[in-house]
């Protein structure tokens, strides 16, 4: 006889700790968004609720792709993907887009390393990451994303335009860049505490 202690919760048994798509934009559409990239725009990205740059943890930079109706197709695109995934895989309480997803480059030397997208404060609200590659796998070398479940380090999908979405507590990185640039489009999902 085997024991239940589950206690009557239904399991979820297709939860992974990433989950990478193919063809959401069109090749046209990767273009058009690495279009946007404006120096003038750019910023050194910060740590979540940092004020100040440190380079310690993370150096790389950053605009952000404003939420509006000329952009909308970009939220809508990502969106309705982030739903469908977490419908299949996660079942998290899900609101929407609550910071504007953010345009990444990363040049020789630019690195993330390991780190959380969820934590205390402003970024206690985010339930799935989602990262979109821009760049041709042949234009750069490092910038690889990482994630480590449990004891492996395992290597996502680096094609251009592949999506990976993970839940926001899982453990990540992009290691550093050796050659060329690599640009991507990072956003996060949000939703109500967890309970």
């Amino acid at each position: 006889m085997s024991i239940n202690y589950s206690f009557g919760l239904p399991l979820k048994h297709n939860f992974v700790e990433y989950v990478s798509y193919q063809g959401l934009f069109l090749p046209h559409e990767v273009d058009r968004i690495l279009a946007f990239w404006d120096t003038d725009k750019t910023i050194k990205a910060t740590l979540a609720g940092a004020s100040t740059y440190d380079d310690t943890l993370r150096k790389s930079a950053v605009m952000f792709i404003e939420n509006t109706q000329e952009n909308d197709w970009i939220y809508q695109k990502l969106a309705g993907l982030a739903m469908n995934c977490n419908n299949e895989r996660y079942w998290f309480d899900l609101l929407g887009f609550h910071q504007e997803l953010q345009l990444t480059r990363y040049a020789e030397g630019d690195f993330f390393d390991w780190h959380l997208d969820f934590g205390a404060g402003g970024i206690s609200a985010r339930k799935l990451s989602m990262t979109i590659q821009l760049s041709d796998p042949d234009t750069y070398e490092g910038g690889d994303l990482q994630f480590m479940i449990n004891q492996n380090i395992v290597t996502a999908p680096r094609e251009k335009g592949t999506i990976v979405i993970f839940p926001s507590f899982i453990m990540h990185r992009v290691t550093p860049i050796t050659k060329g640039i690599r640009q991507s489009i990072v956003g996060w999902v949000s939703g109500p505490p967890y309970r």
